[in-house]
C-alpha cells in the first residue's frame, strides 16, 4: 500500500506540473516558476495531496546530482582553470562582502554576532541549480556574464563545506578551531585524493564499456560515476551537487563526454524538474498571509542587496556594466544551500524559529521569482545603457592612436567577439587588406589580440556609444560572432538604428534563434546547426564519389530549406 501511495503522490506531482508548466508556457513564463507552484500547491503546506515529502526529495537530490553532473560535462576541467579569475576573485570578493553587510545589517538590529554570522552564510548563497538551467536555456552559459555568473557560484559552492563546518563553532556547541582546521583539511584531501583517483580510472572504465558496445550498459556505467563520485566527496563534507559537478569534470576530460551528455539529458530534465517541486512543497502560504509584511520587506532586501553587491563585485574586477547587470540579476536569489544551512542549524539555537521561517519563506519566493527576473534582465542592461550619464563605463578602451585610426576608418568590416571565428575573420580580413576593428568583452582575449597585432578593442559590442566609437556609421559590415543570443540581437537593433544601410551578419548555434535576428534587423544569420548539416552531407557525398553538382543541389536545399522555415 505504501508503493501504492508513493505512486500516487508521482502521479499528482506530475500531472498537476505538467498542466501548469503547460499554462506558464502558454504565456511565456518560465517553466522552472511553474514546478515551484505545482510544489507549492500539492505539499503539504498547500493543498495537502501530497503529505510525505521525503520520497520527492530523495527523487530530487538525483536531480540536482544530474543537473551539475551535466553542467561539469559541458565545461571540462580546462574551461574551469581559464575561469579561475573569477572563481577566486569574484567569488571570494561576492561571499565576503554578503557576509559583512548582513552581519552589519543583523548587528544593527541586535541580533547575537553568531545568529549575524550564520545569516549572512545564509544569505550569501544563490541557487546554482535554478540560475544554471536558466542560462541554459538561454543559450548563455558561456557568454561574458554567463561565466562572470558560473565563476562565482562555484566558489559559492565550495564554500558550502567551511559554512557547514562552522555552524558547531557557531552555535557554541562542543568544537574548537582545531578540530575544525583539521575537518577541513582531511575533506581537502578527500576531495583531491577522490578526483585525482578518478582522472586515472574514469576514462580506463569508460574505453572498457564503449568497447562493449551495450548503450544501457554505458548510461548505468555514466549514472554509477556520477551518483559515486558525488557520494565519495559528500563524505568529505562537501555538498552533493560540488561532488556531482565534480564527477562531470572528471567525464568531461574523457573522449566520452558528448555521448555521456546525450544519454543523460532526459533522466536529468525528469529528476531535475523534481527537485524544483521538491522546493515549492516547502514554502507555506499560512505563514507568508500571517507574516507578509516582514517577508516582503526580506525579499526585498534579500534580492536589491544581493544584485548590489554582485553589481559592485564585477565592477571591481572591471566588468563591463552589462555584464554586471545581467550577473546582478541572474544572483539576486537566496541558493538551495541556504536551505540545506537552515537545516543543519535547526536545534543550535542559532536562530529563532520565527525568524527562520520568514528566512525560509523569503528565500524560496525569491528562488520563484529568479526565472521571471533573468527574463528582465536584457532589458534592463538595454535601458541602462540609453543612460548616457554610465557613458563612461561603456566606453572602449583603446589609446589615442587606436582611437584616431578607428576615426579614419571607412567602409571598414566591425566584428563583435575575438573567440575562434572572430580571431580566423580578422586574419582573413588582414591577409586580403580590408580594414576592420574588433570589440570584446574578454580582457585576455583583447590582451591576446592587441600582443598580435590585432584592432581588438575592450567594449560592450550592445552599446550605442561603443558602437558609434567603432565607427558604425562609416562601416560596410557588422559581424556579430558572440555566444550571447540576448546580446546579439540587441547589438542588431542599436546597429541598425546608428545605420540603417549597414550590413549585418549575426552567427548564431541554433535555427530557433534566426527567426528572431532576422526581426531585429540582421541582413543574413548563419547558423552553426544549419552548416555543420550541409558541411556533414557534403563531406559524406563525396566519400561516394557523387558528383559534384549534385553535392551542391543537397547543400543548396538544406541552406533554402531551413531558411524558408526561418522566414
Amino acid at each position: 500500500m505504501n508503493d501504492l501511495a508513493y505512486l500516487r503522490d508521482l502521479v499528482i506531482i506530475l500531472g498537476l506540473a505538467v498542466v501548469i508548466v503547460t499554462v506558464f508556457h502558454r504565456f511565456k513564463l518560465p517553466s522552472i516558476a511553474g514546478f515551484i507552484l505545482a510544489g507549492t500547491l500539492v505539499g503539504p503546506q498547500g493543498l495537502g495531496l501530497v503529505d510525505d515529502i521525503h520520497q520527492v526529495e530523495i527523487l530530487a537530490e538525483v536531480g540536482v546530482a544530474l543537473l551539475l553532473f551535466g553542467i561539469g560535462l559541458e565545461l571540462s576541467l580546462e574551461k574551469l582553470r581559464r575561469l579561475w579569475k573569477l572563481i577566486l576573485m569574484g567569488g571570494f570578493l561576492q561571499v565576503s562582502l554578503s557576509i559583512l553587510v548582513v552581519f552589519a545589517i543583523s548587528k544593527l538590529y541586535g541580533l547575537p554576532s553568531n545568529t549575524a554570522i550564520f545569516i549572512g552564510f545564509f544569505v550569501a548563497l544563490s541557487s546554482t541549480a535554478i540560475v544554471l538551467r536558466g542560462l541554459q536555456q538561454r543559450g548563455e552559459v558561456d557568454a561574458p556574464h554567463g561565466r562572470l555568473t558560473l565563476g562565482i557560484l562555484v566558489f559559492q559552492d565550495f564554500s558550502v563545506v567551511p559554512m557547514m563546518l562552522a555552524i558547531p563553532l557557531l552555535s557554541d556547541l562542543d568544537s574548537s578551531t582545531q578540530d575544525l582546521l583539521g575537518t577541513v583539511l582531511r575533506s581537502v584531501a578527500i576531495v583531491v585524493g577522490v578526483l585525482c583517483a578518478a582522472r586515472l580510472i574514469v576514462p580506463r572504465v569508460l574505453h572498457l564499456i564503449a568497447k562493449t558496445r551495450q548503450r544501457h550498459l554505458f548510461i548505468l556505467s555514466v549514472f554509477l560515476i556520477c551518483i559515486g563520485v558525488a557520494w565519495l566527496i559528500t563524505s568529505s563534507g562537501a555538498s552533493l551537487a560540488i561532488g556531482a559537478f565534480l564527477a562531470g569534470l572528471v567525464v568531461a576530460g574523457s573522449e566520452y563526454r558528448h555521448q555521456a551528455l546525450a544519454d543523460l539529458i532526459s533522466f536529468r530534465e525528469v529528476f531535475s524538474s523534481l527537485f524544483f517541486v521538491s522546493v515549492g512543497m516547502l514554502l507555506a502560504p499560512k505563514v507568508i498571509i500571517e507574516n507578509i509584511i516582514p517577508i516582503l520587506i526580506l525579499i526585498a532586501a534579500i534580492m536589491v542587496g544581493k544584485s548590489a553587491i554582485v553589481f559592485i563585485t564585477a565592477i571591481i574586477i572591471r566588468m563591463p556594466l552589462r555584464v554586471c547587470l545581467l550577473a546582478a540579476v541572474a544572483l539576486a536569489q537566496v541558493g538551495e544551500f541556504s536551505l540545506v544551512l537552515s537545516y543543519a542549524a535547526q536545534g543550535t539555537g542559532l536562530i529563532q524559529e520565527s525568524l527562520e521561517s520568514n528566512l525560509l519563506s523569503a528565500a524560496i519566493i525569491s528562488m520563484f521569482l529568479t526565472p521571471m527576473v533573468m527574463s528582465c534582465g536584457p532589458y534592463l542592461a538595454a535601458g541602462v545603457g540609453r543612460l548616457r550619464v554610465l557613458t563612461g563605463l561603456l566606453e572602449v578602451f583603446t589609446a589615442e592612436d587606436a582611437v584616431h585610426r578607428i576615426r579614419t576608418m571607412h567602409d571598414h568590416v566591425i566584428i563583435g567577439g575575438y573567440g575562434f571565428a572572430g580571431l580566423e575573420l580578422a586574419q582573413a580580413l588582414q591577409e586580403c587588406g580590408i580594414p576592420y576593428v574588433i570589440a570584446d568583452l574578454n580582457v585576455e582575449n583583447v590582451r591576446k589580440a592587441a600582443r598580435n597585432g590585432v584592432h581588438a578593442y575592450f567594449g560592450d559590442i550592445t552599446s550605442y556609444e561603443v558602437l558609434e566609437r567603432l565607427g558604425a556609421s562609416r562601416a560596410k559590415e557588422l559581424t556579430l560572432v558572440i555566444n550571447d543570443p540576448g546580446a546579439a540581437e540587441r547589438a542588431v537593433k542599436v546597429a541598425r538604428s546608428l545605420a540603417p544601410s549597414l550590413y549585418i551578419v549575426v552567427r548564431t548555434y541554433y535555427l530557433l534563434d534566426i527567426e528572431q535576428l532576422l526581426a531585429a534587423g540582421a541582413d543574413e544569420v548563419i547558423s552553426a546547426e544549419r552548416e555543420a548539416a550541409a558541411e556533414v552531407t557534403s563531406r559524406l557525398l563525396i566519400r561516394h564519389q557523387v558528383e559534384p553538382r549534385k553535392i551542391a543541389d543537397q547543400v543548396s536545399r538544406i541552406r533554402s530549406r531551413h531558411e524558408e522555415e526561418s522566414i
